[in-house]
């Protein structure tokens, strides 16, 4: 599973990783949307499939945030792709993520 080693790896890994648990996720959401549309399924079973799903993109999303950049390129690169998240999305990021963030972003120099 996913949640093995997330924190661990280069920036570039976690990304693979995140956009993978994104794929997961859709995949799930897909499969319960059909099976919803052929058969009954209780919305507690759904809701939770979908949550679980989820999770994994949550953890991914937040090894990302989380991440030490090595350098300003890095960093660069950090602060972008989650600015692509966010604005693809429409997805906001918890008060705490977000504090990370600002601190990361005031850290760097022109």
């Amino acid at each position: 599973m996913m949640k093995q080693g997330m924190e661990d790896g280069s920036l570039f890994e976690k990304m693979e990783r995140h956009i993978a648990a994104q794929m997961a996720t859709a995949k799930t959401v897909r499969e319960w949307d059909e099976k919803r549309a052929t058969e009954r399924v209780s919305p507690v079973i759904y809701a939770g499939a979908l949550a679980a799903a989820s999770k994994e993109d949550e953890a991914a999303r937040l090894s990302i945030v989380m991440h030490k950049p090595a350098d300003r390129n890095e960093s660069d690169r950090k602060l972008e792709y989650l600015a692509a998240y966010i604005l693809t999305t429409q997805a906001a990021l918890d008060p705490k993520e977000m504090e990370v963030i600002q601190t990361e972003a005031d850290n760097l120099t022109v």
